[in-house]
């Protein structure tokens, strides 16, 4: 296998799709380093792992000796983002994007290595681009091409109104392109349409075109929909080593694989020897165990890596855990629609239920009493609160007594 080879194979490891692969086969033939772009807006002042999807891939071209532009959003973060919205996003201060922007450079750099990491602000040029420059750069798009978005022609579809100022958007993203000459751009799949218009804009300007890499979404926890807070489906990468360790061993053994390939570091040869250990009799609970330790270790230490792992042993009576945990998956919509008229009314699945559905108790009553007892817990943490809410979009192992156990999703 040539150099370049080896080099492909590496950047497409966990890649969605590379548009054009031809040619970013041929910038990588020019052997100098590419100028690599990848842009956030700070609208959030937390980071979880699914951000850290591209951050990794970045990282891996920090390692090719390329070159990193880790762009803030800070002048498109006050038009807001309308990718994958129904409705038109609110845009955010100045003073909150900038206070925002500063806790994300202190979290990237887990990841980056700040020597090698160019941070730019798109006001440094959007600022001076001016009302006229603004209208120029309007003019070079029409409201048809914009529409082709899938999120912008579901609105217009649906009858639900579009702000003039969010086609503004992917035209100002693919400026950043123009600004910094970029050759290749990554984004999540979400972001396609925003990051072709960087090619559009940089073959207008008369610039070679970059290459698109798009990364995929990570699931989050639930295994189905996309790592968000909202969702509360995440895990932030400033979770508590204890709270990070313990939600990565609450996710699926299927899931687990999607997690090593896009969140751990280790070779894919060494992945792929875990999945052999696995096949031969290994717990998987011990390889997740690797994944759960690694990630814990770069987010916070080593040592914060092996306390974590020796409490969540611990918690679990130093490996009493059996080793067919039922899995078990119950649907929320259906008991808050069963409760509606019930004083309050459930906005989770209520707790006794919960363990009464999935038959780890004879029935509510016999939960109300176990959990007064302190015999139920949720990941090994003892739990009190009888009128507790598990939301949907989570999964958890949940042990009533010293024998009865369940890993449960919540749809």
């Amino acid at each position: 296998m040539s150099a370049i080879d080896e080099t492909l194979a590496l950047i497409k490891r966990g890649t969605d799709e590379i548009l054009r692969e031809p040619e970013l086969i041929k910038k990588l033939k020019e052997n100098r380093p590419l100028r690599i772009k990848a842009g956030f807006d700070p609208t959030a002042p937390d980071l979880h792992l699914g951000h850290t999807v591209l951050l990794n891939k970045l990282r891996q071209f920090q390692q090719l000796g390329h070159e990193i532009y880790f762009l803030i959003g800070d002048f498109t973060a006050m038009i807001g983002d309308p990718t994958g919205k129904n409705v038109t996003r609110k845009p955010l201060d100045k003073a909150q994007v900038l206070e925002n922007a500063e806790t994300y450079q202190s979290q990237v750099f887990k990841i980056l290595d700040p020597a090698k990491t160019k941070v730019v602000f798109n006001s440094q040029w959007m600022e001076k681009l001016g009302t006229s420059g603004l209208i120029k750069l309007a003019a070079q798009s029409t409201v048809a091409r914009m529409l082709e978005r899938d999120d912008f022609s579901k609105r217009y579809n649906a009858n639900q109104p579009i702000a003039i100022h969010e086609f503004l958007y992917p035209l100002i993203q693919g400026y950043d392109s123009v600004a910094l000459a970029a050759d290749l751009e990554l984004g999540g799949t979400d972001q396609k349409f925003n990051l072709l218009m960087g090619r559009q804009l940089q073959t207008n300007a008369g610039q070679e075109p970059q290459v698109v890499l798009t990364m995929p979404i990570l699931e989050g926890l639930d295994g189905v929909q996309k790592m968000s807070k909202s969702l509360n489906n995440y895990i932030g990468i400033q979770d508590e080593p204890n709270d990070m360790f313990g939600k990565i061993m609450s996710i699926s053994d299927e899931l687990m694989w999607r997690y090593f390939e896009l969140l751990s570091f280790k070779a894919m040869d060494e992945i792929s020897a875990f999945k052999k250990q696995i096949e031969q009799g290994t717990n998987p609970r011990d390889i997740k165990f690797i994944l759960a330790k690694e990630l814990v270790t770069r987010f916070h230490s080593d040592e914060a890596g092996e306390n974590a792992q020796a409490a969540f042993i611990a918690r679990f009576q130093k490996g009493a855990l059996p080793d067919d945990i039922p899995e078990i998956e119950l649907s929320v919509a259906p008991h808050i629609e069963q409760y509606a008229n019930a004083n309050p009314a459930p906005t989770g699945y209520r707790i006794a239920n919960l363990l009464k559905d999935a038959e780890l108790v004879k029935g509510t009553a016999d939960a109300m009493r176990m959990i007064k007892q302190g015999a139920v817990k949720i990941d090994g943490e003892k739990i009190t609160d009888q009128k507790l809410m598990i939301e949907a979009g989570t999964e958890h192992i949940y042990q009533v007594g010293k024998r009865r156990f369940a890993k449960i999703k919540l749809v």
